[in-house]
């Protein structure tokens, strides 16, 4: 492991920290990156000056995926990449990292944990599942960490293509869609329970109102997005459990 790995991935768990709207995490990834940048500061004083003020430039993409750039800005200081391609590499992961990011955690594995967590309950889990799934959404989260910041430091400017190929990249689509799936599940089965107490019936019309929305995703395609799968399959909730 690289010298400087471990207080650099640590550091990247605040990355938000010093946020603002100059620099948005910009800050946050320069004070990230110093441990990896020490030894530049032997091998060559004058670029480890450069590339810490280059490290605290603007940066605002998803936190989670931040060690992506940052690794990927690392290595190519240490190849003595020049000062414009290492800016240009960072503000190019901005878009896309940021895009993939909310794509997988805010509009699919987020509210997935959610409606899970939710539904177990109404079955009757114990109060132990909220900690069973608290803890495996950290454990997905402090893995993402981990592989984002070890996979930019080993393919560094080519780090845009290994992205693309890459499980998050594959995944990302099928958990938007299971996501709004579990929800149109959930929402019939928690407003039965609450408003009269839960019934197979209620479950029959999750699975049905989710099962339409899923069959909408495969039809649209892109068009239906995580998001707005969400949403359809709320609405069918809605409208189902209003049909009892």
């Amino acid at each position: 492991m690289r010298h400087g790995f471990w207080r650099s991935y640590c550091r990247l768990l605040a990355v938000q920290g010093a946020w603002n709207y100059e620099r948005m995490t910009g800050i946050g990834l320069g004070y990230a990156a110093q441990p990896l940048l020490e030894d530049l500061r032997t091998a060559d004083p004058a670029r480890h000056a450069e590339a810490q003020v280059r490290s605290v430039e603007y940066f605002n993409s998803h936190p989670y995926l931040a060690g992506l750039a940052l690794g990927a800005q690392v290595r190519a200081e240490d190849e003595a990449a020049p000062g414009e391609l290492v800016v240009r590499l960072r503000t190019a992961l901005t878009s896309p990292l940021g895009s993939l990011g909310d794509q997988f955690f805010w509009a699919g594995l987020v509210p997935a944990v959610m409606g899970s967590l939710i539904l177990a309950l109404v079955l009757g889990a114990p109060p132990a599942a909220v900690w069973v799934a608290v803890g495996g959404y950290a454990a997905v989260r402090l893995w993402t960490g981990f592989w984002a910041l070890r996979t930019g430091l080993a393919t560094g400017p080519q780090i845009g293509a290994v992205v693309g190929h890459s499980w998050l990249s594959r995944w990302a689509p099928g958990v938007g869609s299971a996501a709004g799936f579990i929800l149109g599940v959930t929402l019939p089965v928690a407003a039965g329970h609450l408003l009269e107490g839960f019934g197979t019936r209620d479950l029959s019309f999750g699975l049905l109102t989710a099962a339409l929305g899923l069959v909408g995703g495969i039809v649209f395609g892109p068009r239906l997005n995580s998001v707005r799968f969400g949403l359809v399959t709320l609405l069918g909730g809605f409208l189902f459990w209003g049909l009892r």
